[in-house]
């Protein structure tokens, strides 16, 4: 596992791309396109038959710059979903709305939560529980309602997800946002991807600022665990 914490790799890369997919393995190829493109944390969900299949495939995967990839789970709602996660090696959850039971789980195994809420209620409940908060769904409040949630929680990790435009991240960050979940919209050409992430990308740490790219591949790219998927 990686020792960049998944907050910090989350709020550098400040967009969190969210993958609800046919398979596994179509999955796997897109978290695999995203990693080469300059991605390094992916929430694939428990929406996507074969979700915890397409978890394990993922981990062991590096990004364009040889780290390895954090791989999360998002719309987990219940015990046994995080458990299964947890198990196939998520390093981090996430949930759409308040959900108790895997907050007791990620306490329990010292796992990183990102719980959902909508209302300034939940959303304080969630990141005075474990620091951040997914603000879901985002674009019934829009920029203007993560400012004011901001002006009263101003250390909270604050990820807005839902109806959020990839033309708009930058209103959301401006906004307060530590990142933005962004499911749909964003460009399957593979230099078009690679410059959303160049643009808005910074480095987590000192060590991931300072750390070259792999050697071996012209573009940068990890080696064949980010391209080969399984067929």
């Amino acid at each position: 596992m990686s020792s960049c914490h998944p907050y910090a790799v989350i709020s550098a890369q400040r967009l969190l791309p969210v993958l609800r997919n046919a398979d596994a393995d179509e999955a796997v190829r897109q978290a695999a396109a995203l990693l080469a493109a300059g991605c390094r944390a992916v929430e694939l969900t428990t929406s996507t038959p074969g979700w915890a299949e397409a978890v394990t495939r993922t981990v062991p995967l590096s990004d364009a710059h040889g780290r390895r990839a954090l791989i999360g789970v998002g719309t987990v709602t219940t015990t046994g979903q995080a458990e299964a996660a947890l198990e196939a090696g998520a390093a981090f959850l996430v949930s759409p709305y308040p959900a108790p039971e895997v907050r007791e789980v990620a306490g329990r195994r010292a796992a990183v939560f990102i719980e959902g809420g909508f209302t300034p209620g939940e959303i304080a409940s969630a990141a005075r529980s474990a620091g951040a908060a997914k603000v879901f769904p985002a674009h019934v409040g829009g920029p203007r309602f993560i400012r004011s949630l901001k002006a009263v929680l101003p250390e909270a990790l604050i990820i807005p997800t839902g109806g959020v435009r990839p033309g708009d991240v930058h209103d959301w960050l401006a906004a307060g946002a530590s990142a933005v979940g962004i499911g749909d919209g964003l460009p399957a050409d593979p230099a078009e991807l690679a410059a959303v992430f160049a643009q808005l990308a910074r480095p987590c740490c000192a060590d991931c600022a300072d750390r070259p790219d792999r050697p071996g591949r012209a573009d940068g790219a990890a080696d064949r665990t980010v391209a080969e998927p399984r067929p």
